[in-house]
Parts: structure tokens; C-alpha cells; sequence
């Protein structure tokens, strides 16, 4: 198995009297696309934002990828880009931010924006704009790729085609951790689902091996009956925090 990435010891944080995460431990290997998923306001956004560094633990620690350069990419649910740019000027500008030679319309064709290289972001679709926040987040060549929601609101097709993008930027050798309420995709696509309730991580395991365990005929199942089981009393807290409710 390979060593972790990413990695949660111990770790408790809250708003107030509102726990997100109460004494969390888990371990994420690179190679691998983690979905994590929970009911609404569980906290996945605020956990996300805990692991990229975002927000600080109040107790416990979390470890990241210790290597020079850009080591977490974070990808939030509705990215935004300066108008008036083209989608190869983004990816130019974020390119010459770090150390390593970027190359915009590689990494544009890699994602399928290949074809839109000279469009201006300010006339992108919303699966469009999601996908140039995919390039973005390829920049630098960071092991750790964090995405908040990536394919909310977004058509069917469009948001397959951001979960195989996703699910092959994990095969290239990346940790590629995303929080998301589709849970057909997530089954299709993930490598590994963490549930998050009751600030614990009270399921992990793959998408197959979860549905196995708990003699369910589909994942969407194994959730209802977990969350069920955990009492559902999560707050909306990302909904306070993010402007949604993830």
C-alpha cells in the first residue's frame, strides 16, 4: 500500500458548540479518487477546506504532502476567473505563478477544453467553467487535488466528464479527494467513499466493498441507512459558511 498523503490524526474542530470533526483519524494514499459524502450541513466543505489548509484544526494535526512547490490544489464549487481573459491566458497567468514550465493548451486538452483555448471565460457555460477550474487545478503538477462539489447543477454528461477527468488525474498518481451529492457517479467513479456524520468518518471503504458489507443493492442505500442510523442531526453549517448547503 502506498504511504499517506493526506492525513487527519485526532483531529477536532468546531463552530461554537457545533462539532464538524470530534477526535477524526483517517489516512488517504496517493493514486487514489476518494469521494466524500454526508448528509447536508455534516461539514464536508469545512472538512475539505481542513485538509487543503484552508481552515486550522483546533486540536489534533493534519499532514500533507511534504515536496516543494504547490502540494494541495483546491477547487471550490463555483470558481471564478477575471473576465475578459481567454481560457489559455488563465491557465498562462496561473502557470506563471509557479516554479515548472506549464504547458496551457496541453493541460486545456487534457481536461476537453481543447477546442476552446481562445474563448473568453466571461462567455464559458457553467460545466465549462468547471472544467478550466480542473486545468487550473493540474497546475504545477500538485500530488494532492481537492475538489468541493465539482459537478453541482451541472447536466449529466458534463458532469460524467468531470468525474472521469477527475478519476484519471487519480490514475496518473495524484490523491484526488471531492465532496458530492451524486452518489450513482461516485459509485461508478470513486476508488474510495468516506460518509461523513456526527463529525466522524463513520464509513470507508470502496463504493463495491461498502454495498457488499451491508447487503444493500446500491449505494444510495448503504447512505440512507447509515445517516439514519446516526441520528441525522447535522447543521447546516456549510450553508453558514460557504453560502450552500454541501
Amino acid at each position: 500500500m502506498s504511504e499517506p498523503v493526506l492525513e487527519f490524526a485526532d483531529a477536532s474542530f468546531a463552530f461554537g458548540d457545533v462539532t464538524i470533526l470530534d477526535d477524526a483519524s483517517v489516512a488517504l494514499e496517493d493514486g487514489t479518487f476518494v469521494a466524500l459524502v454526508g448528509p447536508n450541513g455534516s461539514g464536508k466543505t469545512t472538512a475539505l477546506e481542513l485538509f487543503a489548509g484552508l481552515r486550522s484544526l483546533d486540536t489534533g494535526t493534519v499532514t500533507r504532502p511534504a515536496t516543494t512547490g504547490r502540494t494541495v490544489a483546491y477547487l471550490p464549487q463555483s470558481p471564478r476567473f477575471r473576465p475578459g481573459f481567454t481560457v489559455r491566458e488563465v491557465v498562462a497567468f496561473y502557470g506563471s505563478l509557479v516554479e515548472t514550465e506549464v504547458d496551457a493548451d496541453a493541460i486545456l486538452s487534457r481536461v476537453g477544453l481543447g477546442g476552446a483555448t481562445d474563448r473568453r471565460v466571461d462567455e464559458l457555460s457553467g460545466g465549462m467553467t468547471r472544467l478550466l477550474g480542473l486545468a487550473q487545478a493540474l497546475i504545477g503538477d500538485p500530488p494532492v487535488v481537492v475538489l468541493d462539489e465539482p459537478t453541482s447543477g451541472l447536466d449529466p454528461d458534463i458532469a460524467d466528464h468531470i468525474f472521469e477527468a477527475a478519476a484519471s488525474m487519480a490514475a496518473d498518481g495524484r490523491l484526488v479527494l471531492t465532496t458530492s451529492h451524486d452518489l450513482e457517479a461516485v459509485s461508478r467513479y470513486a476508488d474510495r467513499v468516506l460518509l461523513i456524520a456526527n463529525g466522524e468518518f463513520v464509513l470507508d471503504g470502496s463504493p463495491a466493498a461498502l454495498v457488499e458489507q451491508a447487503g444493500a443493492e446500491r449505494l444510495r442505500d448503504v447512505f440512507s441507512a447509515t445517516v439514519a442510523g446516526s441520528g441525522r442531526d447535522a447543521v447546516d453549517i456549510d450553508a453558514r459558511t460557504e453560502g450552500d448547503s454541501a
